[in-house]
């Protein structure tokens, strides 16, 4: 563990979590604009020790943190995971075209400095802090450790509001991107929810149901405690399988999913797809939950199918979740990265952000415009999908 003394904290560096508790973390992330369950220590921590998100696979981390003195000790005022890596996979803010520049002039790209949560798409917060001056810190340390370091840049991928303030104010670089969320306008049940679409989408969405259910696929919904072993080596092998079928070797271990049943079950939720009582596919969802252990946003993670079944992956990754969402009161259903498919079952546009700071000044300023051009277009995609929104118009 590294230590530095600066005028208002003392700035901690090291390899794991196991020096924060997770109490003091967790209790720092509950204070945040945009807490999530994929910033937690026992999700960050399953990532590391399964060997999933480590220097073999071109993840080392570094935790930073600031403590502030108090007459009882040192208090945690700021933390966050820093990634150092080799490549630029498993993040989904895609910047080879500016690791492609720099080799081309010579220039080392990596490793890079990334505060993330890894193989994680969902935005939330990153720099945890007790208050915006401690995030400016936390901000300011990051930066220190890569200048001292000659770590050629920063990225801090899909942040918060709270934390793109400090970039801005830091003079970082600002980045958006578009997802697509659903958000739960208090419909009673999945037949209110589709009234409220335009007729096409409606009807569309109807004969994709039908044929799951003509097929005679019937789905279950289980929560996490509730899983069983058949339940958690179903998912891993639906999960693995789906990496295989597209020539990808899976990014997590089986050992993290031990860990999140272990030590997270209470934050997923599992469908299960079932033809003649035997399973034939899954589709994960991540949970928040709120201070009283209600689940109020719904994140779609893993999907995967032991047998073809035409419309199962848009019932069992969107129309399964929203119903059970509505029925759960639960407020937004994030389906994830990419996917304008998503549209047509009223998962709407909705912009994230990232921000980077690259040593290079030269290579700062392209980038700079490049950002500009980007963000224009980004703007009018938006504008685009706007119109095609499948809710009804407004009479």
């Amino acid at each position: 563990m590294l230590e530095n003394l600066s005028l208002n904290y003392v700035t901690r560096v090291q390899d794991d979590l196991s020096g924060i508790t997770p109490e003091a973390w967790d209790g720092l992330l509950a204070q945040q604009d945009a807490p999530s369950p994929f910033m937690r220590h026992a999700y960050l921590s399953a990532m590391h020790a399964s060997g999933s998100a480590v220097p073999e696979t071109g993840w080392t981390l570094q935790v930073i943190s600031l403590w502030r003195d108090t007459p009882t000790g040192h208090t945690l005022a700021a933390a966050c995971p820093l990634y150092l890596k080799t490549h630029s996979r498993g993040e989904y803010v895609f910047d080879h075209a500016w690791a492609d520049a720099y080799e081309r002039h010579g220039l080392n790209y990596y490793p890079k400095a990334l505060v993330a949560s890894p193989f994680t798409p969902v935005p939330g917060s990153r720099l945890l802090a007790e208050s915006d001056a401690s995030r400016q810190a936390l901000l300011a340390a990051l930066l220190d450790i890569c200048q001292t370091n000659n770590i050629p840049s920063l990225h801090i991928l899909f942040g918060s509001p709270q934390d793109l303030q400090a970039c801005e104010t830091a003079g970082l670089l600002q980045r958006s991107q578009v997802q697509f969320h659903w958000q739960n306008q208090g419909w009673r049940d999945f037949d209110d929810f589709l009234d409220s679409l335009n007729q096409e989408k409606r009807k569309k969405i109807r004969q994709e149901r039908r044929k799951v259910a003509e097929a005679g696929v019937s789905f279950r919904a289980v929560r996490g405690p509730d899983m069983t072993g058949d339940d958690w080596a179903l998912l891993l092998r639906c999960y693995q399988q789906t990496y295989w079928e597209h020539g990808n070797a899976p990014y997590l271990k089986p050992e993290f999913f031990e860990a999140m049943r272990r030590d997270m079950a209470a934050n997923w939720l599992l469908f299960v797809a079932e033809h003649e009582a035997q399973p034939i596919g899954i589709s994960l969802i991540g949970l928040h939950l709120n201070a009283a252990g209600q689940p109020e946003v719904a994140y779609g993670r893993y999907w995967g199918a032991l047998a073809r079944v035409d419309c199962l992956h848009f019932e069992a990754c969107y129309y399964q979740p929203i119903a059970w969402c509505i029925a759960n009161g639960v407020k937004r259903f994030e389906g994830g990265a990419q996917g304008e498919h998503k549209m047509a079952r009223a998962l709407l546009p909705t912009p994230t952000h990232s921000a980077h700071w690259l040593a290079h000044p030269s290579f700062s300023e392209a980038v700079a415009r490049y950002l500009e051009r980007e963000k224009a277009g980004i703007d009018n995609y938006m504008d685009a999908l706007q119109q095609h929104s499948p809710l009804k118009k407004p009479q």
